[in-house]
């Protein structure tokens, strides 16, 4: 089918309100365009469309659902189109892929409503009607078709496994996991992660806030490797509208991040931490609830101007009146002018993410191999600042959410051959019984599972 054969209509295309389809799209259109996080794309959009909470999570669903999916929705687009796919209007492209994406990876949605409102998308974006219905007739003929085609994603021809990751990335995890292993990877991450919490037990205990959950009928259990993760596995709202979060009670930390945290330990009375990649300020939040009484000295710094300010949103929620020393700038910055001497600092540097492309599937498809080097200079650089910061017998917990080992083995394999005043210590001695099976080498690393992200951390012990 193709859209030059469609017979063209006449009079004025009616115009319907911007909805959630018509946002996914867009968001996919921009991405395409930008390669810039999907995070904020999303945001802008669906404040341009003004859209209620609900139809805003149910475009985030679609654009993240076709993100996951692409290799997958690029197989029957090829199937039921002859159109080349790259000649497509790139709005034209996606509505393709969100409708499709509906019919085939949702089945809460009726058919009808899927076709109708990816098409009504089109409408609202005045795209002529021709379009308009060269997509109403490819969606409609999926429909016809789907019991083959649900057997061509299930078994793609030769050649076209729907991995729906970037080759080079793959090639990679094959070569250094495995073929198994490999296919493992792509398939958890094509599923959509479950939400998992850290209690802030600061303020309530793990019991308390789990008894909240069960009264008003969220379904919860505990994590599976660190000792305040509790998962939500079906719960769908906004973050806020959870038991406590106006408390404080909780943060939403994936459990990786949380048992990194842990490697700074033993934390001693009066002792100064610096978190030098804080973020959103998760790690920071589970440094100030680990030790409650034993007078420790936090710094955290963050030169992004959003993060920063969500850093102090969260320390401010989860910590009223904190003495925490914030500051909004680089590590470089920072050290300039910086007279502490850190009895543990902890730098998750930035990287290429590939561990958390579950997560933040726009990751796969933003990223190329020749990042790796790039990040791998500014990772060596940010350890290399921290070298000059910590004390003697203070510890550096170097971490990333990648799985490249670029910019994680390299790195510390680099930065030990020229501090050799520092060594690399077990992690295992800091982690849960249940964690000890993701040290490999005396290195965290767990690769992506149901509850725990794709990650990296060395914890480097001044002699």
């Amino acid at each position: 089918m193709s859209p030059t054969t469609l017979p063209r209509t006449s009079g004025p295309p009616k115009k319907p309100p911007k909805t959630a389809r018509f946002a996914a799209i867009e968001v996919l259109c921009r991405l395409q365009l930008t390669k810039r996080p999907i995070k904020p794309l999303l945001d802008a959009v669906a404040e341009e469309c003004r859209l209620a909470e609900n139809e805003r999570a149910l475009a985030m669903n679609l654009a993240y659902g076709v993100l996951r999916r692409r290799d997958c929705l690029a197989l029957l687009i090829g199937r039921l189109c002859r159109h080349p796919l790259h000649r497509l209007e790139p709005f034209v492209h996606h509505a393709l892929e969100v409708g499709l994406f509906q019919l085939f990876f949702l089945d809460r949605i009726p058919a009808s409503a899927a076709v109708n409102e990816t098409v009504n998308a089109l409408k609202s974006s005045r795209l002529p009607q021709r379009l308009q219905g060269f997509v109403n007739g490819i969606l409609r003929e999926s429909i016809r078709q789907g019991p083959a085609l649900s057997e061509l994603i299930a078994a793609p021809p030769a050649g076209g496994a729907c991995l729906n990751h970037p080759s080079w990335l793959t090639r990679r995890w094959q070569r250094h996991f495995g073929e198994a292993e490999m296919r493992r990877i792509c398939a958890r991450n094509n599923l959509e992660p479950l939400l998992v919490l850290r209690v802030n037990t600061a303020r309530v205990t793990k019991e308390a806030f789990c008894l909240r959950l069960s009264d008003q009928g969220i379904a919860w259990r505990h994590g599976s490797f660190a000792p305040e993760a509790v998962v939500l596995p079906d719960y769908s709202g906004a973050i806020p509208g959870l038991p406590g979060y106006e408390e404080g009670h909780f943060l939403v930390q994936d459990e990786a991040t949380q048992l990194t945290t842990l490697l700074l330990g033993p934390f001693l009375p009066q002792c100064s931490y610096l978190d030098a990649c804080a973020g959103l300020g998760g790690k920071t939040c589970h440094l100030a609830a680990l030790a409650p009484g034993l007078g420790l000295n936090l710094f955290a710094i963050e030169p992004d101007a959003r993060r920063y300010l969500k850093l102090r949103e969260n320390l401010q929620r989860l910590f009223p009146g904190h003495s925490c020393v914030m500051k909004q700038c680089t590590l470089g910055e920072f050290a300039r002018d910086c007279r502490t001497s850190f009895h543990g600092i902890l730098i998750d540097a930035p990287c290429s993410g590939t561990g958390v492309t579950g997560r933040h599937p726009d990751i796969r498809w933003n990223r190329e191999e020749t990042d790796l080097l790039r990040y791998q200079v500014e990772q060596l650089g940010l350890i290399e600042i921290a070298a000059g910061l910590v004390r003697e017998a203070g510890v550096i917990v170097y971490a990333t959410c990648s799985l490249e080992p670029e910019e994680n083995q390299e790195v510390v394999r680099r930065f030990l051959e020229r501090h050799p005043d520092f060594h690399l210590s077990d992690p295992t001695h800091y982690l849960p019984a249940a964690a000890g099976r993701f040290v490999k080498n005396l290195f965290f690393c767990p690769r992506p599972e149901e509850t725990i992200d794709g990650f990296f951390a060395a914890r480097l012990v001044r002699q």
